[in-house]
């Protein structure tokens, strides 16, 4: 340990570089002068220096990101030792004490002595120790927008022992990670000219108000007025409120979960329920702003035409004036755009005013009636006439919903500011705000005109003068009437002015009419505006997801604004499109209904997120509620419909098209969806639910533990078992690692989520467990106790036979044994799978190119695959080789896919040919079962639920029994009895009498000169050396043994005749599996009897179950 006071020598200087804190922080200045002072130059007290990194945690304190970053500065190494030798460092505990990682915050000049100054008590805390104190940028995402990413020392840095070697990460000593050298060497530029970002007033606000003022207020509001009268009109505009209130309040709760990107309601909805609705949302939602651009257009050149045609100024004909004036009109709404998202801002606030503007002009004029207007039903506030349009006069088949489906597109466009969320300041903060303000506003605005309408215009009015009353007015009906003008003319039909007649009334009520005309294209701009910006930014955000590979070239995005200009020519394009066919009366109300569906979708994620009790939804906006937001989206799919069933219907089956497509495509993606949060509550509900619920036998599933090591390593193994699990039981892969060296936890943690990955790729159902552990033995206990949840815990343990056990070591032997009776003791089933060729193709480099080279789909680059492990020298085919390095026995990543240059020996290619064979679809033929012993019926239910496969439903299942000749025939109807009570499918049952014959002799010849090895011979030695022998070497077999064993040993010499005879070509051999006596019978004689049971067979499973029912024939 060097002493915390030393000073370094005399003339040198101390080394910065080499020997700063492995996670020592700097404030970073925002000014190049400041930078360089904070660098550690010498001119620089040490005090204000701390004053600037205090200010500079203040600015992070206070919201603003972008002010309040660090770097990482250098990583010490983990030896301790600086590089060149050039400083002293000293580990004490968790704390690092060097004089360079002092020096970059003190200015270069050493405090080790001064501990009672504040200097040294503003650095010390989080500034000498390896563990880093809070800091917002150890949790951005890899790509902040608004700072760096640090990385925060991880576990393994502050918890492993000073002289490991390598670390955890793999990072050898003295080599620095080139992703942390990268992190320290980069600094976020802030530039003058920098991104433009708006406010909650320009961003939202003026926005969301100017695309939901829209034509309807001014040519629509007050016929509306007219047909539903002011009582219902008050309903129409509350009720759509209702539906865009909460809408913005759910908008508002997913808008403060978190930082908010770019993308809008694409980016809320997928971010919320993930990529399947977000997708599907996302490219309906940029394509209807998209078309919404055209309807806009159309209707500023209607409007404009109307003019022209008024003054008999038209250029050709009315259809082809509108194509020619909404061309124009999008053209120079695209430059607009295109000049930049400042320019638009300042286009949109041009509008605002004007259309300001226009609605003050009308309320302005309600006041001032004049008698040249009252003809044409204008007569000032009247209580004669609010009383007489209180009430509904539907006319022309129109009713409340009909006229609130031509209402309610008015109060769309509240997402207006949330489509440009990449281009807030403080999107969190503006959102909320900005939305709910804008839908206030705008509704007290309709309401006011609603009422103002139906307070001062009639209904009905000729515009003739010579229409007035003369005489008594003392029996009048009508307001128009008792004002001294008789219309009832009018009932008959034919006038043109009044609210249900004249679409421009309000410009005759305003004090300035060319004033509302000027609202008229102010409205119809804005809104097309604010369509033409939002579509491309939310087409780019998806594209930039990939969730459509296809689309990915309008993901790029240009200038220091990242301006989607691909996707303004894309939207020009299609608004082009629409503009040409000048017939939207048809598509509008799909794009009302495209909307809808984006709102409805927004309100159902709130709910969803609300629902599924995620620790990481908590949104800082707390005025939502989950049933709140659930009726919301009810409301919204109800209002799909009421504004046009056909269109409801369509958009539905687009969106349940586009969702089966992302579903189908499953994007690799993450993001943390409340769909996931759901799924795991569920999931862990129903496994409470179920540990309540006693077991039943007609429940009773195969709930595997396959000891398989790596996945890929045993394909024959993998495959059958996954072929009698799946959707049905449960299966995991365990894998029992050993070896001498220390285990790298972290290695192992890393291969079973990639293992896991490769596991789903492949489409198999199961789980990959791996432990740590000295032997087999001791990691199939672990698995064995521990594997599982609840219910869901292996019932059944799965081994590979051990074909090579004659040439390895014994004790692999007693190991392998003895796994079998803790199964046994542990009341689990066992099942072991045979084939004569080997399971194990691990020893294979480039197994996994060889067998599915063919599969690949064409274009992939980089597929998980092969495992390279080194020939196993104990011979252990349930485990890789201990001696293996972690690059041996890791996945390789292969990155070319042509066929493999490696040439295979013969035996190998057999080996590769057989464990594909469960893979494919067996060909006609049979699964033999061999009933021998009754375990609970376990060795009848998997032949069973193989042949309710697709790939094995062409195999019929053939019943083997033992029996008396005498009694073969009662014994084959008691089993086809027994076997149709099951409701099992059997194409024949043989009882078989001959079992207890002798054996073949050359058979027990060979079966003597296999055990010879083996035999402990005692009669040969001493009594006291062999029980010695016997001690060390428990598998040895003694001659009392073999006597007492005799029969038995007879009986699986006998069997294996047997089943040469009868089952040499079946597709599969089911058998019930030996039991041995614990601490009686040896490991070596058990092992010889499972070897002479099922040696040069068809794939053989010797099962036995634990001896509890699996079966019954009880309803």
């Amino acid at each position: 340990m060097s002493d915390p006071s030393s000073s370094p020598p005399a003339g040198q200087k101390p080394a910065l570089k080499s020997a700063q804190s492995r996670f020592q922080v700097d404030p970073v200045a925002e000014a190049a002068a400041a930078a360089a002072a904070a660098s550690g130059a010498p001119g620089t007290p040490p005090r204000a220096r701390s004053s600037s990194a205090g200010r500079t945690s203040e600015g992070t304190a206070g919201g603003e990101e972008a002010k309040g970053r660090f770097r990482v500065v250098n990583f010490l190494d983990p030896s301790g030792a600086p590089a060149d030798g050039g400083s002293d460092a000293a580990f004490n505990g968790d704390t690092v004490r060097s004089e360079a990682s002092l020096h970059s915050s003190t200015g270069g000049l050493s405090h080790f002595s001064d501990t009672h100054s504040s200097t040294y008590y503003l650095r010390t805390f989080g500034h000498n120790t390896i563990d880093a104190v809070p800091n917002i940028d150890f949790y951005r995402q890899t790509q902040a927008p608004l700072g760096e990413k640090l990385i925060r020392p991880s576990l393994s840095e502050l918890h492993d022992e000073l002289d490991k070697e390598p670390f955890d990460d793999g990072i050898a000593n003295g080599e620095e990670p080139a992703a942390a050298e990268e992190a320290a060497a980069k600094v976020v530029p802030e530039s003058k000219g920098g991104t433009v970002k708006f406010g909650w007033i320009k961003g939202v606000l003026v926005r969301c108000m100017l695309n939901i003022w829209g034509v309807m207020l001014f040519i629509r509001m007050s016929w509306i007025v007219g047909q539903a009268g002011i009582a219902l009109s008050c309903a129409i505009i509350l009720m759509a409120v209702l539906v865009t209130t909460i809408t913005g309040l759910s908008t508002s709760a997913i808008a403060t979960n978190g930082f908010v990107r770019g993308g809008g309601a694409y980016y809320l909805i997928s971010r919320s329920l993930g990529p399947e609705f977000g997708g599907s949302i996302g490219l309906i939602f940029a394509f209807a702003n998209a078309v919404a651009v055209a309807m806009y257009v159309v209707g500023f050149a209607e409007t404009v035409v109307e003019l022209l045609d008024s003054v008999d100024a038209l250029m050709t004909d009315e259809i082809n004036d509108i194509r020619i004036v909404g061309t124009l009109t999008i053209i120079l709404l695209l430059g607009i755009s295109v000049a930049g998202m400042e320019w638009e801002a300042k286009a949109q606030i041009v509008l605002l005013v004007i259309l300001l503007a226009a609605i003050f002009n009308y309320f302005i004029g309600s006041f001032i009636p004049m008698e040249s207007k009252e003809p044409k039903g204008f007569f000032g506030y009247n209580a004669a006439i609010l009383m007489e349009n209180m009430g509904p006069d539907f006319r022309d088949e129109e009713t409340f919903f009909s006229v609130f489906a031509i209402f309610f597109p008015a109060a769309t466009g509240i997402l207006a500011g949330a489509n440009i969320s990449g281009d807030l300041s403080d999107p969190q903060s503006a959102i909320p705000k900005g939305t709910l303000l804008a839908i206030l506003i705008t509704g007290i605005v309709y309401v006011a005109v609603a009422v103002s309408n139906g307070s001062c215009i009639l209904r009905d009015a000729t515009g003739d003068d010579n229409d007035t009353i003369i005489g008594s007015l003392e029996n009048c009906t009508d307001a128009a009437c008792t004002l001294g003008y008789d219309f009832s003319i009018c009932k008959e039909g034919g006038c043109k002015y009044g609210l249900q007649n004249d679409f421009q009334v309000m410009s005759l009520v305003s004090a300035f009419g060319p004033l509302i005309t000027a609202g008229i294209f102010s409205a119809t701009l804005s809104s097309a505006l604010a369509s033409l910006v939002s579509a491309p930014k939310v087409f780019q955000a998806l594209c930039k997801d990939n969730i459509y590979p296809g689309l990915r070239i309008f993901a790029k995005g240009y200038g220091k604004n990242n301006e989607p200009l691909r996707g303004y020519v894309l939207t020009f394009f299609i608004g082009l499109a629409f503009i040409l066919i000048a017939e939207l009366n048809v598509i509008a109300p799909i794009i009302s209904n495209f909307f809808l569906a984006s709102y409805a979708l927004i309100n159902f994620s709130v709910f969803h997120a609300s629902l599924a009790n995620s620790p990481g939804w908590r949104p800082s906006f707390k005025y939502y509620n989950k049933w709140v937001s659930l009726a919301g989206a009810v409301l919204c799919c109800v209002v799909m419909f009421v504004i046009n069933w056909w269109a409801a219907l369509l958009t539905n089956v687009i969106v349940l098209a586009l969702y089966i497509y992302v579903s189908y495509k499953k994007p690799d993606v993450n993001w943390g969806s409340s769909t996931q949060a759901l799924m795991y509550n569920q999931a862990l509900s129903h496994c409470l639910h179920l540990t309540g619920v006693e077991d039943h036998i007609k429940n009773f599933r195969p709930q595997c533990l396959v000891m398989i090591g790596y996945p890929n390593a045993r394909p024959a193994l993998l495959h059958l078992v996954h072929a009698f699990t799946k959707n049905v039981g449960l299966m995991i892969c365990g894998h029992v690692r050993m070896g001498s060296r220390r285990p790298n936890h972290k290695e192992m943690m890393s291969d079973q989520v990639r293992y896991q990955r490769w596991l789903l790729k492949k489409q198999i159902k199961a789980f990959y467990t791996p432990v740590f552990a000295e032997d087999l033995r001791q990691g199939a206990q672990y698995l064995l106790q521990a594997a599982g949840l609840g219910r869901l815990k292996p019932n059944t343990l799965v081994f590979g036979f051990k074909n090579n056990w004659q040439d390895g070591e014994m004790r692999d032997v007693e190991t392998y044994i003895n796994t079998i009776h803790d199964a046994f003791d542990l009341q689990h089933g066992v099942v072991i799978i045979r084939l004569k060729e080997g399971l194990d193709i691990s020893h294979i480099q480039g197994q996994d190119e060889f067998l599915s080279s063919y599969e690949k789909a064409p274009g992939m680059k980089e597929l998980l695959v092969a495992i390279n492990i080194g020939k196993d020298t104990d011979s252990d085919s349930l485990k890789p080789s201990s001696k293996t390095t972690s690059g041996q026995s890791s996945p390789l990543i292969i990155r070319d896919t042509k066929s493999p240059s490696v040439q295979l020996s013969t035996a190998d290619e057999k080996l590769l040919a057989a464990s594909q064979q469960f893979k494919k679809k067996q060909c006609k033929g049979t699964i033999d079962v061999w009933w021998l012993f009754d375990d609970g019926g376990l060795t009848l239910l998997i032949p069973y639920l193989l042949t309710n496969k697709k790939k094995w439903k062409d195999c019929k299942i053939r019943v083997f029994i033992g029996g008396k000749i005498n009694r073969i025939d009662h014994d084959r109807r008691a089993m086809a009895a027994l076997l149709s009570k099951f409701r099992i499918d059997f194409s024949d049952i043989n009882v078989l009498g001959d079992i207890n014959i002798k054996p073949k002799k050359h058979n027990k010849e060979n079966f003597e000169e296999m055990i010879e090895p083996y035999r402990l011979k005692e009669e040969d030695m001493e009594q006291e050396a062999a029980e010695r022998l016997k001690a060390e070497e428990p598998w040895r077999i003694t001659d009392n043994e073999l006597e007492l064993y005799k029969a038995k040993t007879n009986r699986q010499i006998r069997l294996n005749e047997l089943l040469k005879e009868h089952s040499s070509t079946a597709n599969l051999i089911v058998m019930s599996m030996p039991l041995a006596r614990k601490g009686t019978v040896s490991s070596a004689l058990y092992m010889c009897w499972l070897e002479t049971l099922s040696k040069d067979l068809p794939p053989i499973l010797l099962v036995r179950g634990n001896h509890q029912s699996v079966l019954t024939f009880y309803s």
